[in-house]
């Protein structure tokens, strides 16, 4: 059974096609890396999937079940999490404030509701401790380094039991040193039964922890195959279109 399964996705804006017929199924606890050069779609079909877009035509399944997202809450409650490029998150705040970054829990405080921070703090720290990072729920973000940040954003997915994450170029504009704590943390999302989508344009990484490799070329899916089956060479030949179709 797919995590994800998109069958002929199109996305039309007036006279340009974005996506054309993309169809591609994703299994629970596998890696996709999304590649194509700016403009070939990725941040469209990632966008789809999330609910920001609606397709023009084709159809989302979620475990094999007709899905229909009207709002990005629509894909939340399916099982869809975003990791976007820019993160998310507010750098005055606290890596906990963040991970329940408007979905704060709250306690009775007579008549009212407040804000139960020791609560979130609390949760924070069991997600920090599953994914194994040293971030602690106090840190403020803007002292953070960008494996931090990740980690926090990363932990937010896991909130509500996401079944899909979707990672927007992670491992853009960190050190060596926090790549490889990203790269670990999206093995993690792997072990645990999720399916991850990373967009990428950094080779290494993504043939680093991709199950298979995915190619988008003027909003065409030109290769969907294995990725030990495939290669940097192949890949960039793909992106070209030096290389029509794998």
């Amino acid at each position: 059974m797919s995590a994800l399964r998109l069958d002929n996705i199109s996305k039309n804006f007036g006279a340009i096609h974005a996506l054309d017929n993309v169809s591609l199924a994703i299994e629970p606890g596998e890696v996709v890396g999304l590649m194509g050069d700016n403009g070939a779609g990725k941040s469209t079909l990632v966008k789809v999937i999330a609910g920001n877009f609606a397709p023009t035509s084709g159809q989302i399944f979620i475990s094999n079940k007709p899905a229909e997202f009207h709002k990005p809450l629509d894909a939340q409650r399916a099982g869809i999490e975003v990791v976007y490029q820019d993160l998310a998150i507010c750098n005055n705040l606290s890596a906990a404030s963040n991970v329940f970054l408007g979905r704060e829990m709250t306690k009775p405080f007579g008549p009212i509701r407040i804000v139960d921070y020791a609560g979130m703090r609390a949760k924070s720290a069991q997600l920090f401790e599953r994914i194994k990072s040293e971030t602690r729920p106090r840190d403020l973000v803007r002292r953070m380094s960008g494996g931090q940040r990740q980690a926090v954003a990363i932990a937010r997915t896991l909130l509500y039991d996401a079944r899909i994450v979707l990672m927007d170029e992670p491992t853009a504009a960190i050190s060596v040193r926090q790549v490889a704590e990203v790269l670990k943390l999206i093995r993690y999302l792997s072990d645990q039964g999720i399916a991850v989508v990373l967009i990428s344009h950094r080779m290494p990484d993504v043939f680093e922890v991709a199950d298979k490799i995915a190619v988008l070329r003027r909003g065409r899916l030109v290769a969907s195959k294995k990725a030990s089956e495939s290669s940097p060479e192949e890949v960039t030949g793909l992106i070209t279109g030096a290389i029509e179709a794998a």
